[in-house]
């Protein structure tokens, strides 16, 4: 596999701490509330895993998959929760936060559900890419309006199984 990247904009050390921090701040806020962590595929597969463990209550786990033609709005949930989020408290676990397109679609599905909440959980926040008035309720890290692939992140869905978030090279962007 080609390299089409430089050193890691955020290494895997990290990441695991900001996951640790996160966690406890969860932890805390959920306490005594029914948590269903809402991962989003495909990129937040590892995120959701790692911030799963990172919390310190019991917390059920599911997980949606979205349309990821980014090109082509509107965009849609291909599949549905398989748990009850009729009073449930809700955090959905987002790769990343760009336009708030897809944010903005997830909360609106998730709420026809009746859940008690709901909040976002995002690894990185690209407000730089934000089109709408969107904001996580969690946000790992701030980053730059620039494309990012590891960690669950893809470029043609290559390069989710990095361990770190890099920048991708922008002469390999067609």
């Amino acid at each position: 596999m080609e390299k089409i990247f430089g050193k890691p904009l955020i290494t895997q050390e990290e990441i695991l701490h900001r996951i640790r921090e996160l966690g406890l701040q969860i932890t805390e806020d959920y306490m005594g509330k029914n948590l269903i962590l809402i991962g989003i595929l495909k990129g937040a597969y590892a995120f959701t895993a790692d911030l799963s463990r990172a919390i310190g209550i019991p917390a059920k786990v599911d997980f949606l998959m979205t349309s990821n033609d980014k090109e082509d709005p509107p965009r849609k949930v291909i599949s549905n929760p398989t748990l009850d989020l009729k009073g449930a408290d809700v955090l959905l676990v987002e790769d990343i936060v760009d336009s708030g397109l897809t944010a903005r679609m997830l909360l609106e599905k998730i709420g026809s559900y009746g859940p008690e909440s709901i909040r976002i959980c995002a690894l990185l926040d690209k407000t730089g890419g934000r089109t709408l008035d969107i904001h996580p309720d969690y946000v790992g890290f701030s980053i730059p309006n620039r494309f990012v692939i590891g960690y669950g992140l893809d470029y043609k869905n290559k390069y989710r199984t990095l361990p770190f978030i890099a920048m991708l090279d922008d002469r390999t962007k067609e």
